[in-house]
């Protein structure tokens, strides 16, 4: 059964605000469970920027564990009707979804909007929910991968005929509207570095194969390697599932090979961060005995040591700007206003840090 939320506006965020919860939960019993105290809680759940990423992970968990909902008296926008957009999410990456979510909190909140947030653990959790949505008469969807990999969930939001946008890593052969990154531009952008540090025996730790991002960042690998002449045996390249425990398994492989890449590349940054573990355990020293980089550029990327190099993908912002659009294509929508799929390309960031250096 997936996981609901009501998050929203309130005209003032307080303590006592909290009171009348089906639960019985209040912002005091959020405040408690997280370890923060209620202002800062009230901050978090409020969408004010200036928290640290921890501390809004650590009260976000403690909202979900505690299914905590704030008051639903929300404030309308002077002279319009109140704007309802269903957030459909399941991703194997926290430090990924921890962005995500905050970005379309920051920014439902920005435009005075109703977020009800979908825990969908399944393709067929998200169609139930998809239908359970329209039926309450909301107005669009918003979706993150690999939800919206899925043609079959993409199906679902045809037939019910909503409005919606998904943070993808292709184009939608849909009406969906879609805001994405050149993700195998990226890939071969970070493979192209790698090789002019004079590296030819790279390893790559491929994401999960239902995910539409993995392909894209393999083709972009794979791309850089046939434009530098470079042939690799198929054992450079292990299979895995973004997730960190993953990585470790794939980089424990790539590590044992008689012959080990001096560089990986993984396909997102906890699988990076589990190749620089495995590393370490081989007292393997990082840089110097070897390269590892990443993809996304979270939190992760900075957690560990060495910081990773990687490429940032601006997850926050294009949550934000997923919002934005759909909240715009409802509001043309009830003007009677022409509406068409919209395909936003945002810019990749590549970032220099210190698990990288040239090929022993």
């Amino acid at each position: 059964m997936s996981h609901r939320q009501f998050l929203n506006e309130e005209n003032d965020m307080n303590i006592k605000s909290s009171r009348g919860q089906k639960n019985g939960a209040t912002i005091a019993d959020v405040a408690k469970e997280s370890g923060f105290s209620p202002m800062t809680v009230s901050r978090v759940i409020n969408g004010e920027s200036h928290v640290k990423d921890a501390t809004r992970e650590a009260v976000m968990a403690a909202v979900k564990k505690l299914d905590y909902s704030p008051n639903l008296a929300a404030r309308s926008l002077a002279g319009a009707e109140q704007v309802r957009v269903g957030l459909l999410y399941s991703n194997p990456s926290a430090a990924y979804l921890s962005r995500f979510l905050v970005g379309c909190l920051e920014q439902a909140r920005e435009n005075h909007i109703q977020l009800i947030i979908e825990d969908c653990g399944s393709e067929l959790a998200a169609i139930d929910a998809i239908k359970k949505l329209k039926a309450s008469n909301v107005d669009g969807i918003i979706m993150s991968p690999p939800l919206c990999d899925s043609k079959n969930v993409l199906r679902a939001i045809e037939e019910v005929g909503m409005l919606a946008v998904v943070i993808a890593n292709w184009r939608p052969p849909s009406a969906v509207s879609v805001i994405r990154i050149d993700d195998i531009g990226a890939a071969r952008a970070m493979t192209n570095h790698i090789i002019s540090l004079g590296h030819r025996d790279i390893g790559f730790i491929i994401g999960n194969p239902t995910h539409m991002a993995s392909h894209e960042r393999l083709v972009g690998f794979q791309e850089a390697l046939k434009e530098n002449n470079i042939n690799l045996p198929e054992e450079y390249i292990e299979q895995g599932s973004f997730t960190y425990r993953s990585g470790l398994k794939a980089a424990e492989k790539l590590l044992s090979l008689p012959k080990p890449p001096t560089a990986i590349f993984a396909s997102n940054d906890d699988m990076a961060a589990a190749a620089v573990t495995v590393a370490h355990r081989r007292h393997m020293d990082v840089p110097k005995d070897i390269t590892i980089c990443g993809f996304d550029d979270t939190d992760f990327a900075q957690s560990i040591w060495p910081e990773l190099t990687t490429i940032h993908q601006p997850i926050a912002k294009m949550s934000r700007e997923a919002v934005n659009m759909l909240v715009e294509q409802i509001r043309n929508k009830r003007s009677n206003k022409e509406i068409g799929s919209l395909d936003l390309l945002l810019d990749y960031t590549f970032v220099k840090r210190e698990s990288d250096a040239a090929a022993p």
